[in-house]
């Protein structure tokens, strides 16, 4: 499998990482996952402190150990649960960033994080301190680089400003095309885009009927528009997930897509539709047939 640089990091991540969050919480399954993507070329996983109160983190560290030092390891901070567990808080505070480091180390069985993402963020948060925070952890050898994980450009940017983060993780599909609005200022400050949600909820996938069926619509695409579009995609390709994914690469800005998977066929899947070429000319036409939008919230670059 191909690898792009994480902005200026040095760090290079499979084109296709995996999101752990949909891994099971049995060790045995979550460990046959794992052991079909690597064995598939996937050196990217995903996680974070949030997912299952910290739990994926444990079982995400149990299937790596022995395997760590081939292995690009990310994970994110910033969301607290509560202490009646009913719910969480934000906080991107430093002394909070600096402690849930060494609880998502323990629980990684690791000594270091390779991309340590702020997991989200508000145009209210100090994310000067937040930075500098990250910039610290680095210095100490705790983490390689650092990210945020947004869909608020207005706070991305700010988070860039230093230009020393290396990624930011939006949702990005071919059913959701707001990013791309902010490619190449994001790639201007040095870093890349990582991507989620590029299968659209498996609407981009062979189950995309049953999916839509079961669907009130995507994002700016009520259902009947969705069923057109998918419909007219359907007459210039029979592998939807493949053109999902090429669709999503085809921006040299984009460093990897975390597609998750809660089971070895899951995976196996969409490393396959990986492999599978789409032509130039394939994506142009597909294109045409897209909304276009844009985020119309969360737009205005400031402080304030």
């Amino acid at each position: 499998m191909k690898k792009r640089e994480l902005g200026k990091s040095g760090l290079f991540a499979s084109e296709i990482g995996l999101g752990c969050m949909s891994l099971p919480t049995n060790n045995v399954e979550a460990q046959k996952i794992v052991d079909a993507a690597i064995d598939h070329g996937i050196t990217y996983f995903d996680t974070a402190d949030l997912y299952d109160k910290g739990e994926n983190e444990v079982v995400v560290g149990h299937a790596l150990k022995g395997k760590r030092q081939n292995i690009l390891l990310a994970t994110k901070v910033g969301n607290k649960w509560r202490e009646d567990e009913a719910g969480w808080t934000w906080d991107s505070s430093s002394s909070y960033i600096t402690k849930q480091v060494k609880e998502s180390l323990t629980r990684l069985q690791t000594d270091y994080i390779d991309l340590y993402q702020l997991h989200g963020g508000t145009m209210e948060d100090n994310l000067e301190e937040a930075v500098d925070a990250f910039e610290s952890l680095k210095k100490e050898g705790l983490i390689r680089a650092y990210g945020i994980s947004s869909i608020r450009p207005n706070v991305v940017n700010r988070f860039l400003a230093k230009d020393q983060a290396s990624s930011v993780m939006m949702q990005y599909s071919m059913l959701d095309r707001r990013p791309e609005e902010w490619f190449e200022l994001i790639a201007g400050h040095g870093a890349s885009v990582v991507t989620r949600g590029s299968l659209a909820k498996g609407l981009l996938t062979a189950e995309v009927m049953k999916r839509v069926e079961d669907s009130k619509g995507y994002g700016e695409y009520s259902k009947e528009l969705l069923l057109e579009t998918l419909s007219k995609i359907g007459k210039h390709t029979e592998d939807l997930t493949s053109l999902a994914l090429a669709f999503v690469l085809q921006h040299k800005q984009v460093a990897a897509i975390v597609a998750g998977a809660s089971s070895e066929k899951q995976i196996t899947s969409t490393i396959d539709a990986y492999h599978r070429s789409i032509s130039t000319n394939d994506l142009e036409q597909v294109t045409n047939l897209l909304r276009d939008d844009r985020y119309k919230e969360h737009r205005k670059i400031g402080l304030n």
